[in-house]
């Protein structure tokens, strides 16, 4: 069976934590083998993020990977961050660059994911699994293709065990992503992340924000349903579904789902994967 994992991001009240409870607890079922939760850019929620791997870990009894941001931290703020988890039980981070929020001018004491895999390793050896980000169809701020293949490669260099990959629908892109990083000596695994359809023109707005492709065909089957919310459901959990097969078919080592705190659009995707 194909291993999978779900992200979630940390709710700030107590609506969105019952939200989150709700969604964990129907996801919880499918024996996920690890979940992640989100770090907003800068710290932005700093506090929420330990609190939910906690909540996620004691309440859920699910191995919970925090993302870490090097993105507005200092080395001595992060070593203590990760010395938190280290105390929750943690045996997994995710370790991206992060976004700076407009108006911050300060970007931190580390500036690449490549230089925040390097300080976990030294400050903390094996202590965790750390993933990393890769873009399958290039990262908006990368120059070229090529550029973005030395970028991925100086983080695996650094010491991360596995990649999660931003979310896309055309699986050639994934499949060639792979052959590219093989062909440049990159053997860790390439996890696909996978982002389940529930509110498309909000999928358009994201889609537009980080570089992740709608292919033109799946756009205008979309569009042609107009305001119909349980047609757009349906149509988005098949396609998604027939991604994932094929995917796996194609030796995905496993599959990493965005769930947007919503159980309801992967649980959709999972059922017909069976």
């Amino acid at each position: 069976m194909t291993p999978i994992s779900f992200e979630f991001y940390p709710p700030k009240n107590d609506e969105q934590r019952a939200q989150l409870d709700r969604t964990a607890k129907k996801l919880a079922v499918h024996a996920p083998e690890y979940v992640s939760c989100t770090f907003g850019a800068g710290g932005s929620t700093l506090s929420h993020t330990p609190e939910t791997v906690r909540r996620l870990k004691q309440q859920h009894g699910l191995d919970a990977a925090p993302h870490l941001s090097c993105v507005g931290g200092s080395r001595e703020e992060i070593r203590e961050l990760l010395k938190l988890y280290r105390a929750i039980g943690c045996t997994r981070i995710v370790a991206l660059r992060g976004d700076l929020p407009s108006g911050m001018g300060h970007p931190g004491d580390l500036r690449y994911a490549s230089e925040l895999v390097a300080f976990i390793r030294s400050e903390f050896g094996d202590r965790f699994r750390i993933e990393v980000g890769c873009y399958p169809e290039v990262h908006p701020q990368a120059g070229d293709a090529r550029a973005d293949l030395r970028h991925f490669r100086t983080k695996v260099e650094a010491g991360a065990d596995a990649a999660i990959t931003q979310y896309f629908y055309n699986a050639d892109a994934y499949f060639h992503f792979v052959d590219s990083v093989r062909r440049d000596g990159v053997e860790i695994p390439i996890i696909p992340g996978i982002m389940p359809v529930s509110n498309f023109s909000q999928l358009r707005r994201f889609s537009e924000a980080c570089g992740a492709e709608i292919p033109r065909w799946m756009l205008r089957s979309m569009q042609s349903l107009g305001d119909d919310a349980a047609g757009i459901r349906e149509l988005g959990a098949d396609i998604v579904a027939r991604l994932c097969e094929r995917l796996v078919a194609g030796g995905a080592p496993a599959l990493h789902f965005y769930t947007l705190n919503l159980a309801r659009p992967t649980q959709a995707v999972l059922d017909r994967l069976g």
